[in-house]
């Protein structure tokens, strides 16, 4: 199963890109079979005239024998990369953060783009529009990392999270030097070296272990077990906004008050929103920086889960300055320089509003105090639940800091056997306080090897207090980790109805670890 908080690849792969480029070059049709030569060798080339017998590695000659109405143009990097150019925007107009490997290939997160258009499966099919509006055809791969998703990419595959291996496994063992974006020249050899060892799979060769191939192949061996093995790489690298965005103001005169910072703030909010909307482009994360007149430099990054306005933008730089000059430690010096810069940005399609121009007021001043709060305790002060996946009320809570991608630890959407029936308790108790269940002759009720109350639960007490219960649920065996020596051998959960009119809660949910009751949550 792939980690919490793993991030997707998405490559966007344009097929036989020096044969498309040198066939636009020339406008071509595209029934005109085309190769380009670099060494007196066919280095690529279409489809129409693969169909005619034409390879890569062919001669000149060989290739012309074979296709006679072959058209014929040496390789040029430079056209190939100015040609591409306009499929790059294209793409990146869509989803931001591109990332050009070569001509004709590149990478961008699929996170992003799965959230926006509601699935991977959409997003792949509307990049696939939008570069086939230009007149190319490109082909969609996705998976947990760059090189397995680029080898997915020229087959038109979307790999499922955490099958990365087992998709590469079945490929020749040529799969690991055909992309030149992913290895080195040296590859070839090892290829042939391991092919000549009888490794002929990708799935042979990840089988080694991470040490044997270390110590027999040198370091592009390890590269290239790591890719066959689909262990972590690094992401995407979103681009960098452009320095044009970013805006200063010189404090003539220096600036000592909030008031003053704050109307400096705005007017610098107001300058950058400017310039972003000139770009057609919104920033989720800001750096706030100042400078003072005894060269003191200070600086904080503000993220926001949606792209910033301009009056959120002020408020940020506002409460940033305020905590700057009102804390304790506060610059020995007036403030003589203000700058704000974009850290990440997004496209502005990516700002949607509510139906009707944006949320609620009550909803966005609560958002303003918690930011306000977070600006002034810090970033990991204010957290907000997320749900998660998992069979216990705790586990299906997870807490993300405010302002961060929502990111459940574990998939909800998956299925959960086992899981507690609902509705969830309103209140969980994470201390998970001790107490006890006896039966009506007084005995202990515990939970038996095959997951059934050792007698009918009548009482529970809770520290000095008892109550008797009208009813009760359960239990449920908790058969998890059953492989660790360390799980629990009898675990299990319940449901309790107390008979009391003196409290408001009347249903406890209790979980039985180590032959020990436990209140977990309680219900309305």
């Amino acid at each position: 199963m792939i980690r919490p908080g793993r991030s997707r690849v998405l490559a966007v792969w344009c097929q036989d890109w020096p044969a498309v480029a040198a066939a636009a070059a020339a406008d071509l049709p595209a029934t005109r079979p085309v190769a380009v030569l670099f060494g007196n060798r066919v280095v690529a080339c279409s489809a129409v005239a693969r169909f005619e017998g034409v390879r890569r590695g062919l001669r000149r000659r060989e290739a012309q024998s074979r296709c006679p109405d072959l058209f014929l143009v040496q390789d040029d990097p430079d056209r190939d990369a100015r040609l591409f150019e306009p499929v790059v925007s294209t793409v990146d107009a869509t989803v931001p953060g591109v990332e050009v490997l070569r001509s004709g290939l590149l990478v961008l997160g699929a996170r992003g783009a799965a959230r926006f258009f509601g699935s991977e499966e959409a997003a792949a099919e509307r990049l696939v529009d939008a570069v086939s509006a230009l007149g190319v055809e490109a082909q969609i791969g996705i998976a947990d990392e760059l090189s397995t998703a680029v080898l997915a990419a020229k087959r038109g595959v979307l790999v499922p999270p955490g099958e990365g291996a087992g998709f590469l496994a079945p490929l020749p063992i040529t799969e690991l030097a055909a992309e030149p974006s992913l290895s080195a020249p040296e590859r070839a050899d090892l290829v042939d070296l391991l092919h000549r060892l009888g490794l002929r799979r990708i799935g042979d060769f990840a089988a080694l272990s991470p040490v044997e191939v270390a110590s027999r192949f040198g370091v592009d061996a390890v590269l290239a077990h790591r890719l066959a093995r689909a262990v972590p790489e690094r992401p995407p690298s979103a681009r960098r906004p452009p320095p044009e965005l970013t805006v200063e103001y010189r404090c003539d005169p220096p600036i000592d008050r909030v008031d003053a910072a704050a109307f400096a703030g705005r007017m610098l909010a107001t300058a950058l929103h400017t310039a972003l909307a000139a770009a057609s482009v919104s920033c989720t994360r800001l750096s706030v920086y100042a400078e003072t007149a005894a060269g003191e430099h200070l600086s904080r990054i503000w993220r926001c889960a949606e792209p910033l306005t301009p009056s959120g933008t002020a408020d940020r730089v506002r409460w940033q300055l305020d905590g700057w000059l009102t804390r304790r430690d506060r610059p020995t010096a007036p403030i003589t320089l203000l700058r704000l810069e974009p850290v990440e940005i997004a496209a502005s399609g990516a700002l949607q509003l509510g139906l009707w121009g944006g949320v609620g007021e009550e909803n966005e001043r609560a958002r303003r105090a918690l930011i306000r709060v977070q600006g002034l305790l810090g970033g990991e002060a204010v957290q907000v639940g997320v749900l998660s996946g998992g069979r216990g009320p705790v586990e299906r809570v997870t807490m993300v800091v405010l302002g961060d991608e929502r990111v459940p630890a574990a998939d909800p959407g998956l299925p959960w056997p086992g899981r507690l029936p609902e509705p969830a308790p309103a209140v969980l108790l994470l201390n998970r306080p001790t107490v006890e269940l006896e039966a009506a002759d007084g005995h202990r009720v515990r939970v038996t090897a095959r997951g059934l109350f050792s007698a009918d639960p009548m009482l529970l007490r809770w520290g000095s207090r008892q109550w008797r219960l009208t009813g009760w649920a359960g239990p449920w065996p908790l058969d998890e980790h059953w492989w660790s020596p360390e799980s629990a051998a009898s675990a299990a959960r319940a449901q309790v109805q107390l008979d009391s009119s003196d409290t408001e809660v009347r249903v406890l949910l209790l979980v039985y670890l180590d032959e020990i009751w436990r209140a977990e949550g309680l219900y309305d």
